[in-house]
């Protein structure tokens, strides 16, 4: 029988059914802690006896710490013919060996227990199950073993260890076992943060694993009292600077048979306007599932590199967890950790959880089942670029489900595409000439301060970033704001204090045009604040106004750059140096 000619009866049983399996919540009773008496570990124990404390069943914690002593013993053996000439005596080297065998065997072993010991009074204190596990060898390579074992749901433990130093971002045994952990693993970022202290901010692709964190996150909310908050990030500057690029080097024989024109104008339309709708989708999505839950979320759609998106939320809300798919909705076979989420690893201000968990929304498990597609409407869809195929799908489908319709023809995905472009996006446009959005825009001296302050290798990437910001907002220029969310620059948010200015610097400064001295001095004071200077000399202000020459250098070749290759004029920059 076709999903067509179901009976209505038959559709509603497999709606029933697949509610009934998805709605389940994810196992959050068996926690397994790493210890190694570093205040992340401490805090990693302490915040999971919370969460198990806080949860309906009768959950437990096991701490784990492993010691190589084979490894100690090997080392040992290699260093004893460097030892200072006392111990070559075979007597002493003799009581050496003796002694550090009886480190090995007994006080690797005692180290363990005394960390175990800790963890139990703490758990106890709580009235919490506990256990402990003691394996020999290679840290990280025990931890995934004990995961591997099936008998623990989510792995805690610190992103550093002892060895943290300043600069450090996340340990050695935190990376390599949290990119072969087969569970979920809850990273402890900050020791003097616990879960609850703010929101819990849980990141919707539309992949499985990002639906599957919401469901964790509502549950973790349960047990924490913190509000969930899902967004969705996407990138719509990305394939502007990639097409930019790529035209610099395709030659025009290769332009046309790559189709480029065309295939920048599809990137457009999908991104500027059709992916935007889609991530939307899924959050609406995510906040009907937070509904059949008996839950409330805020939703918010992110615009820019996602992890960095991401991270720059997470800091405006103060949030105390970060919830994301340990892979997203672009996984392949051979990749064991997506890149946003190791991103989102090394940077986030808050705790990282990675989840395994997959949470299929019920209306698209009945879709899957009950929609069939004709063979024109696959063949219309896979016109669309790969990237996008998958997401397209998903919203094809939630529309046949929403309007009844059981079969869906090429009519029908054609509808939901132009949905997703609508009429004003520029495919729909009928153009006279060059559109006024391929017209290379002019800079405010605030917007080219800022790119001033940029590393050079980074400067192309972000003037094309900022210009296409400036041009999805209509402006006829690049001003400050639409350059900072494409910069990290500490002084945003705090004053820089004021600077003195020597005699002669100020002399040269006097020099300047006027309608450009004030953009000038903030660009010599931001070299100043740069190289650690707190008096502008004449030899910081020469250097200052190399860097804001630079800048602009920069700045009108990616702005002719692109004027060529939309075949428009020269920018005005060019037009005032000539």
């Amino acid at each position: 029988m076709t999903p067509s000619s179901m009976p209505a009866a038959a559709l509603k049983m497999i709606e029933d059914d697949a509610k009934e399996v998805r709605q389940e919540a994810p196992s959050l009773r068996r926690f397994l802690v790493a210890l190694d008496a570093s205040e992340p570990a401490d805090k990693a124990l302490e915040e999971v006896v919370k969460l198990v404390k806080a949860g309906d069943d009768n959950g437990e914690v096991t701490s784990i710490h492993s010691y190589a002593a084979q490894l100690h013993d090997h080392r040992f053996r290699q260093m004893e013919g460097g030892l200072p000439e006392r111990y070559l005596e075979e007597q002493e080297m003799e009581h050496q060996r003796d002694v550090h065998d009886d480190l090995i065997t007994r006080g690797l072993s005692i180290i363990t227990d005394s960390y175990h010991d800790v963890a139990e009074v703490v758990c106890k204190k709580a009235d919490v199950t506990f256990k402990r596990l003691s394996p020999e060898g290679k840290n990280y390579r025990r931890l995934v073993e004990a995961c591997q074992t099936g008998n623990f749901d989510v792995l805690a433990l610190g992103a550093l260890g002892l060895g943290n130093v300043p600069g450090s971002l996340i340990g050695t045994v935190c990376e390599r076992t949290v990119r072969r952990n087969p569970v979920d693993s809850l990273v402890i970022k900050d020791a003097n943060l616990s879960l609850g202290d703010g929101p819990i901010v849980v990141g919707i692709d539309g992949s499985d694993k990002s639906f599957g964190g919401l469901m964790i996150a509502l549950e973790l909310s349960k047990r924490t009292g913190a509000k969930v908050h899902a967004v969705a990030a996407y990138d719509p500057y990305y394939h502007y600077v990639a097409f930019n690029k790529i035209s610099t080097v395709l030659s025009e024989e290769a332009g046309k048979v790559f189709r480029f024109k065309e295939q920048e104008q599809l990137h457009e339309e999908l991104i500027d306007d059709g992916i935007a709708k889609i991530y939307q989708s899924h959050l609406e999505v995510a906040k009907t599932i937070a509904t059949d839950n008996g839950a409330d979320v805020s939703i918010d759609l992110l615009e820019g590199k996602p992890f960095k998106a991401m991270i720059d939320y997470i800091k405006k809300v103060d949030a105390s967890l970060v919830i994301v798919g340990k892979t997203g909705v672009h996984v392949d076979s051979e990749l064991d950790i997506g890149g946003n989420a190791e991103n989102l690893l090394r940077l986030s201000p808050c705790h990282v959880w990675l989840t395994q968990f997959e949470h299929i929304p019920p209306f698209d498990v009945v879709a899957e089942e009950t929609i069939a597609w004709s063979n024109e409407a696959e063949e219309y869809l896979a016109r669309a670029p790969e990237f996008v195929q998958g997401m397209a799908r998903t919203a094809v489908l939630r529309k046949a489900l929403e309007t009844g319709h059981t079969f869906i023809t090429s009519d029908l995905v054609r509808e939901v595409s132009e949905a997703m472009m609508p009429s004003g996006c520029p495919a729909a446009r009928k153009k006279e000439g060059v559109a006024a959005k391929d017209l290379p825009l002019a800079w405010s001296d605030e917007a080219l301060a800022l790119i001033a302050r940029v590393d050079k290798s980074q400067h192309a990437g972000v003037n094309l970033r900022a210009a296409k910001h400036a041009k999805r907002e209509g402006a006829d220029r690049v001003e400050a704001e639409h350059v900072r969310p494409f910069v990290d620059l500490p002084d945003q948010v705090n004053e820089p204090e004021s600077l003195d200015w020597a005699a002669a610097a100020l002399a040269r400064l006097a020099r300047v045009p006027e309608s450009m001295r004030e953009a000038s001095r903030q660009r010599i004071e931001d070299h100043a604040r740069s190289e650690g200077a707190d008096t502008v000399t004449l030899d910081v202000a020469e250097a200052g106004m190399e860097h804001a020459r630079e800048a602009m250098r920069v700045a009108v070749e990616a702005q002719e750059t692109e004027a060529k290759n939309k075949g428009a004029q020269k920018c005005p920059y060019v037009k005032n140096k000539e």
